[in-house]
């Protein structure tokens, strides 16, 4: 069993930033962010392996965010930069224990998850 601890997040003006923190209590593999607007599909932000070697992002991203972890702190970032409104929503870090072959922007590839975190940017 691994718990998920999300932190950071909050309200800024559009063109801020942000940093979104998700501690895990234990060891993890792939780790990922999603995000869940009300109204719409889940949608995947951004993944990292473990060693952080293999990092992807969804379409919207653009450059925008950055993905890393610090593995001595079992800790997940998300380093979000020229935040729009459109990037309003709460936001969930995942993460697999074991590879179950789905693809890393699949929901169903992560056994756990955090509590989420709301993100609002206003204008």
């Amino acid at each position: 069993q691994v718990h998920l601890v999300q932190s950071g997040g909050g309200s800024v003006q559009v063109g801020g930033s942000l940093r979104l923190s998700c501690a895990a209590s234990g060891y993890t593999l792939g780790m990922a962010w999603f995000r869940h607007t009300p109204g719409k599909q889940r949608e995947f932000v951004a993944f990292s392996s473990r060693t952080g070697g293999s990092v992807y992002y969804g379409y919207f991203v653009k450059g925008r965010f950055t993905i890393s972890r610090d593995n001595t702190k079992n800790t997940l970032y998300l380093q979000m930069n020229s935040l729009g409104p459109e990037d309003t929503s709460v936001y969930y870090c995942a993460a697999e224990v074991s590879n179950n072959g789905a693809s890393y922007n699949n929901a169903l590839r992560y056994e756990y998850w955090g509590q989420g975190t709301q993100v609002t940017v206003s204008s």
